[in-house]
C-alpha cells in the first residue's frame, strides 16, 4: 500500500510520516494508492489560543481540499481520507457554535461533503482534539505555567474529544488499510474531557499545583493573548459518545491522563530546545509547505506502536 500525506511537515503528518516508514514497504505492482489529506489538521486543537485560524480560514480550509483533489498528481489514487474535526458533532447535535467559529464549522461541513462527493472511493475520519510530544504549543502551556501565568480554561461542563497524535495516525493508518463502510467515522480516545480538566491535569504534572485561570469577566481583556474562536471553542461541548470509530481501532491511550503521562516521559528523554517565546500560543509561521509525501507500508491492520 502506497501513502500519499499532504501536510507532511504538520505536526499530524510528522507523526504518521513516521508511523507509515516504520512499517515493512512492500510496494509491488498494482498496490492501493491511499491519499490521506491533512490540510485542515494544523489548527484542530485547543492549544494554540486559537490564534492558528488566523492562518487557516475557512476559505483556506475549503480551497486547499479543491485543490488538493483537482490536483492531476492524484488522480489515480483508490481511496481519499479527509481527516476532519470530531467536534463538528456537536454542531450536528444542535450546539451553536459561536459567530467566530460559524464560518469555521461551516468550511469544515463543505470541505467533507467535496471529499464525499468525489467520484474516487473516499471517506472522512473526524479527529479529535489533537496532542503529543511534538505539540509546539503544548510546550509553550508548559512554560508558561512554570512561569505562573493564567490562561483560559472555559467551562468545566463543556467536554470535547481527545487523541494522541500517535493514536490519530493509528487510527488513520487503519482506515487507509480497511476503509470503513461508514463515510463517516470518528478518531477519538473515547473519553470526554474539559480543556479546563486537560490542562489543570497538565499544569499539575509539569509542577504547577494551582493552576490559575483567566475570569470570564476578564474575557475582553484576554483578547489581548486569546483569540475569540478559542473562547467559544472551548465552550462548545459535545455529550455521549461519538458516532462509529474507525473499525479496528482501538487507543493505545484511551484518555488525556495516559496521553500526557506519555509526552511527558517523551520529553523527559529528549533534551529540551529553549522556546522562542515565554507563553501560550500566539503567532508563529506556519511550516513551510512541502509537496506530499508519497509512502508504502503493507495492506495490513497492525502498525507500529505509539512512538515507535
Amino acid at each position: 500500500m502506497e501513502v500519499v500525506i499532504s501536510a507532511p511537515g504538520s505536526e499530524l503528518g510528522r507523526v504518521l510520516h513516521r508511523a507509515v516508514t516504520n512499517a515493512v514497504p512492500s510496494p509491488g505492482k498494482g498496490s492501493k494508492r491511499v491519499l490521506v489529506n491533512l490540510v485542515a489538521q494544523p489548527p484542530n486543537n485547543l492549544l494554540h489560543d486559537g490564534h492558528r485560524w488566523e492562518r487557516y480560514r475557512p476559505a483556506k480550509i475549503v480551497g486547499d481540499t479543491r485543490r488538493l483533489l483537482a490536483d492531476r498528481g492524484h488522480r489515480n489514487c483508490d481511496l481519499i481520507i479527509h481527516a476532519s474535526y470530531a467536534f463538528l458533532r456537536a454542531v450536528e447535535s444542535g450546539a451553536t457554535p459561536g459567530p467566530r467559529l460559524q464560518p469555521i464549522v461551516e468550511a469544515a461541513l463543505e470541505a467533507e461533503q467535496m471529499v464525499l462527493a468525489d467520484p474516487r472511493p473516499s471517506c472522512v475520519i473526524r479527529v479529535g482534539y489533537l496532542y503529543g510530544p511534538g505539540s509546539s504549543d503544548l510546550k509553550l502551556y508548559r512554560v508558561a505555567f512554570w512561569m505562573g501565568r493564567p490562561y483560559w480554561a472555559g467551562p468545566r461542563k463543556a467536554l470535547h474529544d481527545h487523541i494522541h497524535h500517535a493514536d490519530a495516525a493509528r487510527a488513520l493508518l487503519q482506515a487507509a488499510a480497511r476503509p470503513p463502510k461508514s463515510r463517516i467515522t470518528y478518531a477519538t480516545d473515547g473519553h470526554l474531557a474539559s480543556f479546563q480538566s486537560f490542562m489543570d491535569h497538565f499544569a499539575r504534572r509539569v509542577g504547577n499545583r494551582v493552576p490559575l485561570h483567566i475570569p470570564r469577566i476578564g474575557r475582553a481583556f484576554a483578547h489581548v493573548v486569546v483569540a475569540e474562536e478559542h473562547m467559544q471553542a472551548v465552550e462548545l461541548g459535545v455529550r455521549g459518545e461519538a458516532g462509529a470509530q474507525v473499525p479496528g481501532f482501538t487507543p493505545a491511550f484511551p484518555d488525556y491522563r495516559a496521553g500526557l503521562a506519555d509526552v511527558l516521559q517523551a520529553w523527559s528523554r529528549a533534551p529540551r530546545p529553549a522556546p522562542s517565546r515565554p507563553g501560550p500560543a500566539a503567532s508563529r509561521k506556519p511550516p513551510r509547505s512541502a509537496p506530499p509525501a508519497r509512502l508504502s507500508s503493507p495492506p495490513r491492520s497492525q502498525f507500529p506502536p505509539p512512538g515507535g
